[in-house]
């Protein structure tokens, strides 16, 4: 985070400046929603707790920052600015007040006593603080970065921020692992007991990589990164540093520092085996068929015995004081049985983040051994099996 400030003006040279903008509601509060995502709901420093506007050129810069991830977002559409200024918004009381109004426009001014903002028939004021104390957030100056589609940075987000233990002592797993090669882009998640990974295609620009295995974005800040990319923009840019990672997209910044640490050598992780059996699967029939066999599960008691056997996956689960289930399903396999105990909600994770239609190889070997999911789209997922009860 670029943690340094711009020398602070005297407050009555700061009102002086007197910014009026007129803007579509909804325009800004799409932007003001998003740059909110951001902002802390509770901080020690109060200041945090706004988001800071700044109107020049006819439009308008939103930033915001919880000091670990932070936001920059330009909105031109909807905006007229016919005086330009800076200005910090209470998040709380300006997303209530864009959400309850019914107003097609609204105008925003800043006086000696706040910040005023007025529709038809709603006029509203609220304190306003010192914009010229609220820590600046970097823009995106790099050189050196990664294009990659933006459905697949989402996908690869999607597919892996689910399997990171953010409360684990290891805070190297509280976070996505970002592998950057020339034309290949790889992310990990895991919590040491199941692993993520996806992979796909992107450009490097600038011959930018990353090196080792200290790109890891943490949890909290790559959702919020997932949310503001939008389909319909063909890519983002990303740019790894020491110390921290910047996404760019064609409506602003979104920074994140990194997790500190090293990450576990997840290469490792994966089978790499060849007497293992390789199952073909579809989503939608497993993951129906798995949550019937959760049913009589509970926190204290996950596991579900897989046992493939005879053109059958039959899967059962039984807890005391719940009681028992068995559910089958047809799957294209006759060789010698093999069961293995998995957590459910591991492979529950697995089905939510793929299309029902979609099809997988489930890659089994014994009891004793991981659970591999595989995909042909690049993404691979590693089940740690659970000890068998009975």
């Amino acid at each position: 985070m670029n943690e340094k400030r711009e020398p602070i003006r005297d407050q009555t040279l700061l009102i002086a400046s007197f910014m009026k903008i007129i803007c579509q509601r909804e325009s800004l509060t799409n932007a003001f929603t998003l740059a909110a995502s951001i902002a802390p709901t509770r901080s020690p420093k109060e200041i945090l707790m706004n988001v800071k506007l700044v109107a020049a050129n006819n439009r308008i810069v939103l930033t915001a920052t919880d000091m670990e991830v932070g936001i920059r977002l330009d909105v031109e559409e909807g905006i007229e600015v016919e005086g330009e200024g800076t200005a910090l918004l209470p998040v709380q009381r300006t997303m209530a007040i864009l959400r309850e109004s019914n107003d097609p426009t609204l105008t925003l001014e800043t006086d000696q006593s706040g910040i005023r903002i007025s529709g038809t028939r709603s006029k509203f004021r609220l304190p306003g603080g010192n914009p010229d104390e609220f820590p600046s957030v970097s823009g995106f100056e790099e050189d050196k970065y990664h294009v990659i589609p933006t459905r697949l940075f989402r996908e690869m987000v999607k597919r892996t921020v689910f399997a990171t233990d953010s409360e684990s002592s290891r805070f190297a797993l509280g976070g996505v692992l970002l592998e950057l090669e020339s034309e290949k882009v790889i992310a990990v998640g895991t919590d040491g007991r199941r692993l993520a990974r996806m992979e796909g295609l992107g450009q490097a620009v600038g011959d930018h990589q990353t090196s080792g295995a200290s790109t890891i974005v943490p949890t909290r800040a790559i959702q919020l990164i997932e949310r503001a990319l939008n389909d319909q923009d063909e890519s983002v840019d990303v740019a790894a540093r020491n110390n921290d990672l910047l996404v760019r997209t064609p409506r602003g910044v979104i920074y994140s520092r990194l997790v500190e640490g090293r990450y576990p050598n997840w290469r490792q992780v994966f089978p790499q085996r060849e007497s293992a059996v390789q199952i073909d699967m579809t989503v939608g029939p497993l993951y129906s068929a798995l949550r019937q066999a959760a049913i009589v599960t509970d926190h204290d008691s996950r596991g579900i015995d897989f046992t493939f056997a005879d053109g059958t996956l039959k899967m059962e689960a039984n807890t005391a004081e719940i009681g028992e289930s068995q559910i089958e399903l047809p799957i294209a396999y006759d060789g010698d049985p093999i069961t293995l105990t998995l957590d459910h909600r591991y492979v529950a994770d697995f089905c939510k983040v793929l299309d029902n239609e979609l099809t997988f190889i489930m890659e089994i070997e014994s009891a004793s051994s991981p659970a591999l999911l595989l995909t042909d789209d690049g993404y691979g997922y590693v089940i740690m099996p659970m000890a068998r009860d009975r």
